[in-house]
């Protein structure tokens, strides 16, 4: 019997709809150039802030936000490929897509570091905050890996839409609705989840967003 069961929490779907924003502003901005670009510096230390809130997330957070409860080993993955494993067992993230989760969290992080090595070849006006640590030779060749690689994000972020279609269309299921609601229809009983509080949520936002202030308004300075 499919039942609706609360599955994300607000933090988790605050952290994913703020990435899809910020990242849909930093490919326009990126994209623009000129003085766009200050923009695009700043959504950058906004996803960058957003990224550590979520390595923290995933591992005091909520139980299905927790890198623990969807990262699993090839058996699990495998027994979900042959359809083995109850959608019951694992309600948040099923086990393919829990590596890709992952996935796409380590390559946002590398590109975060390298836009913050970054440096204006254009107009040299608008360099990342932490471009002058490093020769502007390096400088330059990260700025060419941080365009490089957001292609890779764009053809990770279409198989993730892909994803989400092939379940609507094969499962019947509206995977948009749930991230937006944070309910999950469900068939079988679910064991009881474990949510963090929000207090625990905004510290952890709270700390995230001091470590990147510390390094852009310190380290840039120096």
């Amino acid at each position: 019997m499919k039942r609706m069961v609360a599955v994300w929490d607000v933090p988790t779907r605050v952290f994913h709809w703020g990435l899809v924003g910020l990242f849909c502003a930093m490919w326009y901005t990126g994209k623009t150039g000129g003085d766009w670009l200050r923009f695009h510096i700043w959504c950058g230390e906004a996803v960058a802030t957003l990224l550590l809130f979520r390595v923290l997330w995933g591992v005091f957070g909520s139980e299905t936000a927790r890198f623990s409860n969807f990262l699993k080993g090839p058996s699990t993955v495998r027994r979900y490929l042959t359809g083995d494993l109850p959608e019951a067992a694992q309600p948040g993230h099923n086990p393919l897509g829990g590596w890709m989760v992952l996935v796409l969290l380590l390559v946002l992080l590398f590109q975060a570091t390298t836009g913050l090595f970054s440096s204006d070849v254009d107009s040299y006006l608008y360099d990342a905050p932490l471009a002058h640590w490093v020769s502007s030779s390096l400088s330059e060749s990260l700025t060419a890996v941080h365009k490089l690689t957001f292609n890779l994000i764009l053809a990770l972020a279409a198989l993730h839409v892909l994803a989400i279609v092939a379940y609507r269309v094969f499962k019947k299921q509206n995977l948009v609705r749930a991230m937006l609601s944070g309910r999950k229809e469900i068939d079988g009983e679910v064991a009881p989840l474990r949510f963090a509080s929000l207090r625990l949520a905004l510290a952890s936002l709270l700390l995230s967003a001091g470590a990147m202030a510390t390094l852009v308004l310190v380290l840039a300075r120096n």
